[in-house]
């Protein structure tokens, strides 16, 4: 029997016509949304944090994930707060960010925040490996992470997360990025992409091609200088939250 850790539920706070569907990065779970979907939901918003096939529970659940199933989670969310909602914004970090990114793309979505999004996986070995990891992973399940870039202490140690990365699962998210890089011209949607200068697991290049794939006119970055990978949860959070509802305000004043 599966049974969802503290911090792994999904979250929902009912509020305006105007929907935000929050996506939790890779290995991590929706508590690491639900500050920003607290402060949305203060300023009116309808908020749905989703939690992501094979996370917040246990990580052997993550060896089954396949990028589809990712992606499912998100348009089953999508699909739930368009049924009560006029418009959605899909906001995303990390891999949430990737899904928000691909949900920008193949969805009616009013815009997409992307925090932290890599442009490719950032771990330069995993493409070559690619077509082994299946076989390799069965003998090397687990990957210990190296640590949190989290500047701020309390942040970093309520953060709710997996130890490890599952080898099978990473070739998955090696997927799912490359399959939503290749679909980037496809979103026509406005987006603000968030990062952080301080973050060590995506380079701030990675940031800059997503605005020029997308379109520099469509896609603007806020730029932050004291927070780590995990910007929902660290030093300039409070900066992160205005910023996304600010956009999201400007939305509505476009489509109104």
């Amino acid at each position: 029997m599966t049974i969802t850790i503290d911090g792994g539920e999904p979250f929902f706070y009912r509020g305006s016509s105007t929907g935000c569907l929050l996506v939790h990065g890779f290995t991590g779970a929706p508590n690491e949304m639900r500050g920003l979907g607290k402060h949305l939901a203060a300023c009116g918003y309808s908020v749905l944090g989703v939690r992501l096939f094979g996370h917040g529970t246990r990580i052997e659940d993550l060896l089954r994930a396949r990028e589809q199933d990712w992606i499912a989670s998100v348009e089953d969310g999508f699909a739930m707060l368009q049924s009560v909602c006029s418009r959605v914004v899909v906001i995303g970090l990390s891999m949430g960010a990737v899904l928000a990114l691909h949900a920008g793309a193949t969805l009616p979505v009013a815009g997409v925040i992307a925090m932290s999004a890599p442009y490719q996986t950032p771990n330069s070995l995993v493409t070559p490996l690619r077509p082994i990891i299946p076989l390799l992973s069965t003998i090397w399940r687990y990957a210990r992470k190296t640590g949190s870039d989290l500047n701020d202490e309390t942040a970093r140690r309520h953060h709710v997360d997996y130890q490890a990365h599952p080898l099978r699962a990473v070739a998955e998210l090696e997927d799912l990025v490359s399959s939503t890089r290749e679909r980037l011209s496809s979103i026509k949607s406005p987006v603000l992409l968030v990062q952080s200068e301080g973050d060590t697991t995506v380079p701030v290049e990675h940031t800059r091609r997503l605005q020029a794939e997308i379109g520099e006119g469509q896609a603007r970055i806020l730029w932050l200088r004291e927070s780590g990978h995990v910007v929902t949860c660290d030093m300039e959070k409070d900066h992160v939250f205005q910023a996304a509802a600010n956009f999201i305000g400007q939305l509505q004043e476009e489509t109104n």
